[in-house]
């Protein structure tokens, strides 16, 4: 027992000196710390994020311990910015001369930068110097760049070819993206594309709630009939007059698609509208052509009406007001110049369309077309009501305009007691709201290889830095590209070039440049069948009812007034901006 307790006396001795004589000999070797930090920025002053800082002392790496490879790797966040600390004494930190170097990603290394040290106040009993700097990266054109560009030219040619559905395009895009990024990129940066984790951070899922709540609304909403109701009380009020019944179809319809939107008014209006036709003996298209345009006009007054729009308020933080005061103007004043449009290019059609017993007619569309449950329509439109209310008052409230919209929808199914499973699986566009998702990652991967800001640098290379060339440029060129492509991807595509134009170009802090690029895209995507989704999904319904319309006569009858409208966009924004 003796010789025990002495062993284990002399085991503890040992394991104490040895511990003390650790603790001592780092105390006085480490008694002061160094903190770097700093800022990482492009070429345009947006911050870098992911970019790897590698401090040296007299040439050599800092290794820290704690990590496998013996260096400790320090990344700057979302914000650009890093900080690290380095322990050591205060005479080898003042005699080692520090320099720093940052890489990252589709950018080139920065040179090698020295760090002047400046000693502060002792801190928890350790000398502190400061070494800061803020540095500017450039980027090339190197593999991901070009591998990024391939694979988002090859997404954009397979929506406006419609060789698949536009959701699997984006999808395979998205993921080809990623893949590459995770596998080459692992074993060579040039490869790194977009990262799983920044794929995350490019999501605007400001958007995707906000449509996923509005869907939800509004499918609880329809139940009760109150859309196709509309449709009736528009032949009503004409009392039988074809032309001031187009008329009034489409100041319903644009209302309905500023406060809704557009997709989902023609999703509900286009089959009574082709009873409606079908009774009067007239092509559906004299009817539907004029609504498919006024719903896009209508959408462009708000920021709910049109995706474009939902995209642009999220991305530049602008308000449900702040749409209704810039773009409700002009859009009243294209309305009325597209219901004159229509006089002139359908007025045959009108003439030639006759109503021989109007009261059957309405007593007709009245019994088919009834409220069929007025209890939904009461709350569900008191709901709507509020969810409007909070959209005018998110900014007062600091509150994404998505989160009124879904507690507008939890309301709604609570409130009326519907079958939520059934709900979420029927009334939710899901194949529209992945496309959204996986089109914010594929223009993410171009977005962070630089391909849009060469874009931005060259628009702002030919406006010379001039306001007013500069709001033409994206006008008409998101006008006409809109037309080309549906006028989502594109605007996702120009939301990060108008914001860099915005902060580059004197004057352009108004925020001129973002209704620019939203009357461009809405009203661009008037001009073909494949422009917006409102005109897919109208002529889609058609076609299925046997009334199909060509590529070139939707452009025939849509292109004029398509033009007008950005004619007067363009003197509307030069004049008052």
């Amino acid at each position: 027992m003796n010789i025990a307790g002495l062993l284990i006396g002399v085991i503890l001795s040992v394991v104490f000196v040895f511990s003390g004589t650790a603790s001592a000999s780092g105390s006085p070797s480490n008694n002061a710390i160094l903190v770097i930090q700093g800022q990482v920025l492009d070429s345009a002053g947006n911050p870098v994020s992911d970019a790897h800082v590698q401090p040296f002392r007299d040439g050599h790496p800092v290794k820290f311990e704690g990590d496998g490879s013996g260096h400790k790797k320090v990344f700057t966040g979302r914000n650009g910015l890093f900080m690290l600390e380095i322990p050591s004494s205060a005479e080898a930190l003042k005699e080692a001369k520090w320099t720093a170097k940052v890489t990252c990603p589709s950018f080139r290394p920065s040179q090698i930068i020295p760090l002047n040290l400046h000693e502060q106040d002792i801190e928890n009993g350790a000398q502190r110097f400061l070494g800061s700097f803020t540095v500017t990266l450039q980027r090339y054109q190197g593999a991901a760049f070009w591998i990024a560009l391939v694979v988002f030219t090859l997404v954009y040619v397979l929506i406006a070819f419609e060789v698949m559905h536009r959701t699997l395009a984006a999808f395979l895009g998205a993921t080809l993206i990623l893949l590459i990024t995770h596998t080459l990129g692992t074993f060579d940066d040039a490869y790194k594309i977009l990262t799983y984790e920044q794929a995350l951070l490019k999501i605007d899922w400001n958007v995707v709630f906000l449509l996923m709540g509005m869907m939800i609304i509004v499918g609880v909403l329809k139940i009760s009939g109150v859309f196709q109701w509309l449709a009736y009380k528009s032949f009503q009020l004409a009392g039988g007059r074809i032309y001031l019944l187009s008329a009034i179809l489409c100041v319903v319809t644009a209302i309905a698609s500023a406060f809704l939107d557009n997709v989902t008014t023609m999703l509900l209006l286009t089959p009574v509208t082709l009873e409606i036709a079908l009774v009067l003996k007239v092509s559906p298209f004299v009817f539907l052509m004029p609504e498919i345009v006024a719903s896009n006009f209508g959408g462009t007054a708000t920021l709910i009406g049109d995706p474009p729009n939902i995209m642009v308020g999220s991305y530049a933080g602008l308000t449900f007001n702040d749409f209704v005061v810039n773009l409700t103007p002009v859009v009243i004043v294209i309305m009325v110049l597209q219901i004159l449009y229509n006089k002139f290019l359908y007025g045959k059609e009108y003439s030639r369309a006759r109503v021989e017993d109007v009261p059957n007619m309405m007593a007709f569309l009245k019994e088919k077309y009834p409220i069929t449950d007025s209890r939904v329509l009461v709350v569900g439109g008191t709901v709507l009501a509020g969810v409007v209310l909070l959209f005018i008052l998110h900014g007062f409230f600091h509150m994404e305009v998505s989160v009124a919209a879904l507690f507008g929808a939890a309301l709604i199914v609570l409130l009326n007691k519907a079958d939520v499973i059934e709900v979420l699986e029927k009334e939710i566009e899901w194949p529209s709201l992945v496309f959204f998702i996986m089109l914010f990652i594929v223009v993410g991967g171009a977005e962070q290889t630089g391909i849009l800001q060469a874009v931005a640098d060259w628009i702002l290379n030919v406006s010379q830095g001039n306001l007013v060339i500069a709001i033409l440029i994206i006008l008409w060129v998101a006008g006409i590209a809109s037309a080309i492509v549906d006028n989502i991807p594109f605007t996702a595509t120009m939301l990060p070039i108008a914001a860099f134009l915005t902060k580059t170009i004197p004057g352009a802090e108004s925020g001129v440049l973002w209704w620019a690029l939203a009357l461009g895209a809405c009203f661009g995507g008037n001009g073909t069948i494949i422009g917006a989704s409102a005109n897919v999904v109208t002529t889609g319904i058609a076609e299925r009812a046997g009334h199909k319309i060509s590529f070139y006569d939707y452009f025939k009858q849509a292109g004029p007034i398509t033009i007008v409208s950005l004619i007067l966009s363009s003197a509307y924004l030069l004049l008052f901006y």
